[in-house]
């Protein structure tokens, strides 16, 4: 039994996409950003999720399953630290990639510390993204 069978035979809830479609959480209070990287991300293949909130985000954590989060850190109502410590208690596996435009090397390493798969500096470019995304979520299943 190939690895890839395995993985899509543990996920065979009906909400459940392909194994091929990457599920992405985009969680960032910067609504038109969010929604125009949803977009983008969507045309891409994509199964994206948006959440503008950070409780919004832990909620969708907890009934739904994603591959991937791309978590902003300085949100207004909780930190991203803060978000990304309880994500990992809901999923272990998920692999968080941290967005910061305030460059704070030292939250980075602590979300790294915590188990974030890296962090990118806002803006950053759309391929890079793309890039770690793709690289988390063959970590995921490297590890699954």
């Amino acid at each position: 039994m190939t690895e890839e069978h395995t993985h899509s035979e543990s996920q065979n809830r009906p909400d459940t996409p392909p194994v091929d479609k990457i599920r992405v959480l985009l969680v960032d209070d910067e609504t038109a950003y969010v929604d125009v990287l949803a977009n983008r991300l969507g045309k891409r293949g994509f199964d994206v999720k948006k959440a503008y909130t950070s409780p919004e985000a832990l909620l969708v954590l907890r009934t739904q399953q994603f591959d991937v989060a791309v978590l902003d850190l300085k949100m207004p109502d909780m930190d991203g630290i803060e978000v990304l410590k309880i994500a990992k208690q809901v999923d272990p596996s998920l692999q968080v990639i941290m967005l910061t435009g305030h460059g704070s090397a030292t939250a980075c390493d602590q979300g790294l510390a915590l188990g974030a798969f890296d962090y990118l500096m806002k803006p950053c470019e759309f391929e890079t993204l793309v890039e770690k995304i793709q690289e988390a979520f063959q970590k995921k299943l490297s590890e699954t």
